[in-house]
Order: C-alpha cells, then sequence, then structure tokens
C-alpha cells in the first residue's frame, strides 16, 4: 500500500505561495530522491533521499531554490534545502524505496499546484559542460597527497547532476585540465576561444568552470599527550563555481561555497580521491553534500535560461543544427535564425549582442543530439553561415 506523507511548505516572506484559487488544479508529479548510507544510519539516508526526491519535483514544477522547510510525518524536519516555490505542495504519497549497497533510493508521487508565473523555456533541456575544477594551491594537497582532489570531485559533481531527473543535463568535460583563474579575478578578462572550444567539443551550449581555492589543514582536533588517540585534523574546502554561456560568452551565475569537516587519516597516509575509503570519510561526505547543494542552485539557475543551437551544415534550404530529441526538439518545431554582432564599450571589451534574422526554418527529421531544418515554404536563407544561432520559436504557454 502506499504511505501518504503530510508535508509543510514555508516559503520566504517575500514570496507568496497562497494566491490560488479553488479552482486551481493540482499536477501530480514523480520523482526519485538518492542518498549515500552513512555509518548504516538507514534512517537518516531516508531522509536524505525523501529531501532530494521533494526537491526534484519542486524545481522540476518551476520552483526556485531560495528558502524552505519541510515536515514529512512529523519525521524528517530539514531547514538546509531551501525552495521558493511558485506552487504548493497538497500531497506526497510514498511509491518506493530501494537499497543498493551503500546507496537508498525513494520513488515520491508529488501532487503540487502550479506555479502562476510560467517559465516556457523549463520545457527544453539544456546540456552543461562540467569541466575540470582547478586546484589553486598544490602545497595544500601535500597531506594525504590528494593532488588528484580537483579531478575526483569535478567527476563526483558530474555524477550527482546526472543523477538529477531535472532539465538541466551534465556532459562530461572533466578528464581536460583547463586554467580557469581569468574567470575569475575582478577583470574578467577571460578568453571567449576556449569558452567556444570547450562548448563545441562537449556539444553543450553552457560551461561550468571552478576552482578549489583552499583545502588546507587546520589545527589537529586531538590532545598529543593522548598518544592512544588517531591523529584527527580539521580541514577546509573553499571551491568556486562560475557558469557560462558558451554562444554568447556571458557570465549567467556564479556562487562560492565555503566548509570544514574532520579529516580521520593520519597525517602521513596517502589517500586514493577515487577511493570509497575516502568518499565515506567524513571529509569526503561533507564534498559530496556541497555537490548536492551545487546541483541544486545550478538547476534553479539554469530553469528559465533559454535553450539555444547553432548551425553545423548548409546544403541549399536544409541545415543541420546541434539540437535534437535529448533537448526536447520535435519535428515540426520552428526556429528562427540569428547572427553575432559584437559590440565594444569605451573600455575596449567586446559584449555579445545577437540579431535575430527575418529567417525561419521548420525541423524536418530529429535525431539524438542533431535534426535537419529547412526554411519555411522552401524560401531562400540569404546570408546564412554556419555558427549562425538558432533560436527556439514556439515558447508560448
Amino acid at each position: 500500500m502506499k504511505r501518504i506523507l503530510s508535508v509543510v511548505v514555508i516559503a520566504s516572506s517575500w514570496l507568496s505561495i497562497s494566491l490560488f484559487s479553488s479552482h486551481t488544479v493540482a499536477q501530480w508529479y514523480e520523482s526519485t530522491g538518492h542518498a549515500s548510507i552513512k555509518n548504516n544510519d538507514i534512517s537518516a539516508a531516508k531522509s536524505a533521499a525523501i529531501k532530494d526526491a521533494i526537491t526534484q519535483a519542486l524545481v522540476f514544477s518551476g520552483a526556485r531554490v531560495s528558502s524552505m522547510q519541510t515536515l514529512v510525518d512529523g519525521v524528517l524536519t530539514q531547514d538546509q534545502l531551501k525552495i521558493n516555490s511558485h506552487g504548493e505542495i497538497q500531497k506526497i504519497e510514498m511509491i518506493s524505496e530501494d537499497r543498493k549497497a551503500d546507496q537508498f533510493a525513494i520513488t515520491l508521487r508529488l501532487d503540487i499546484f502550479p506555479q502562476q508565473e510560467h517559465c516556457p523555456a523549463n520545457q527544453f533541456t539544456k546540456f552543461v559542460a562540467i569541466t575540470q575544477t582547478q586546484l589553486n594551491n598544490r602545497e595544500q594537497a601535500k597531506m594525504g597527497q590528494i593532488f588528484d582532489i580537483n579531478k575526483a570531485t569535478s567527476e563526483a559533481l558530474y555524477k550527482t547532476l546526472n543523477q538529477s531527473a531535472m532539465n538541466a543535463k551534465p556532459t562530461a568535460y572533466f578528464n581536460f585540465p583547463i586554467r580557469v583563474g581569468e574567470f575569475f579575478n575582478q577583470q574578467y578578462d577571460y578568453s571567449n576561444a576556449l569558452l567556444e572550444e570547450i562548448s563545441s567539443r562537449s556539444n553543450s551550449q553552457y560551461v561550468l568552470l571552478s576552482q578549489i581555492v583552499d583545502i588546507s589543514n587546520g589545527d589537529k582536533l586531538n590532545n598529543s599527550y593522548a598518544f592512544w588517540q588517531d591523529e584527527t585534523y580539521q580541514r577546509s574546502y573553499k571551491i568556486d563555481f562560475a557558469l557560462f554561456d558558451g554562444t554568447t560568452y556571458e557570465r549567467m551565475w556564479q556562487k562560492s561555497y565555503r566548509s570544514q569537516a574532520i579529516w580521520p587519516f593520519e597525517k602521513t597516509a596517502i589517500i586514493d580521491v577515487f577511493s570509497d575509503k575516502f568518499w565515506s570519510s567524513d571529509y569526503g561526505q561533507n564534498i559530496a553534500d556541497i555537490n548536492q547543494t551545487v546541483s541544486y542552485d545550478l538547476q534553479a539557475a539554469m530553469a528559465c535560461l533559454e535553450t539555444q543551437g547553432k548551425i553545423l551544415h548548409i546544403e541549399n534550404n536544409k541545415l543541420i543544427i546541434n539540437l535534437g530529441k535529448a533537448h526536447g526538439i520535435e519535428k515540426g518545431q520552428r526556429l528562427n535564425i540569428a547572427h553575432h554582432n559584437y559590440l565594444t564599450d569605451a573600455a575596449g571589451n567586446k559584449m555579445p549582442h545577437l540579431i535575430t534574422t527575418l529567417n525561419q526554418i521548420q525541423v524536418e527529421q530529429v535525431y539524438q543530439q542533431s535534426a535537419v531544418a529547412v526554411s519555411i515554404d522552401q524560401q531562400p536563407l540569404p546570408n546564412i553561415q554556419i555558427n549562425d544561432v538558432v533560436e527556439l520559436t514556439n515558447l508560448e504557454p
């Protein structure tokens, strides 16, 4: 029998969630939440999986991550998860729960009143390249010899995002080292060419860059005279993220995350950052928790961003574009064509600017990552070039 969970959602004061009339019809959403089992604590894992499932359903329905409290059957109380919901949960049903090794999964069915503010772009999928984070201070990695922590955390973030059922999908690009310092300095004198290269090679419109700025260890926590105790240290983990549009080169989102956790290993031990031993430790779990928060924040930041593509090939009045079924494109979809036209400010900085042309195309054949489109009514397509931008047109609610 399906169990029904009662849920109270408390939104922040500046956003009302009580603007729905009695005639508003709720919609059902089904989502699956995942969580790791720590120290064989099934209850905590179950609570985390429920939180994850609720979050996915709310964000998928149009909620924005910002501030939320949930109460499930008087047992689960979560203050850390932050959601500003334009919708309101009416009822939750527990569909199934499953445990495989140290992973716990719960599938919920949620009855949610629809949001009043519609986000048309949310119906299409956006792809984001998850690049390899840069480790700024390699000397801080000496304790534990964790010089590959940047690679391991980038791979872990990709896996976390890949488990999400939301409309921002990750593309693995973390095997290539990238210098990202200029993308985070005050001048923002970063390379458009690098963004374009990553976007093109990964076939992703958006590019996520990151840098680990601090993994230093603090003071030893236990007493030096208590020789029978294992050495434990408090260790920092600070990481910066920035999301860029690989088409316009604009910075769309940026956020820093700061935390500390116990480093339980001996000071001279060499730790494999790809191992279960590392990720099941307090420090590894702390990074995993931050990755989960990044996943929520990134999904919310990308929810209403537009899905755009580019022209890959031109033959007569037929075009091949880099949008397909995976992006939500269907046969008959109409698209506009736009040109890049960069403007230069007084300081000599180039600013992206798109000029939408009068040319329209319609999708004739659809593949997973590409599509063939033809001009409307077989009209000629003047001044169209490879790498011109294609924009979705029929986004009306």
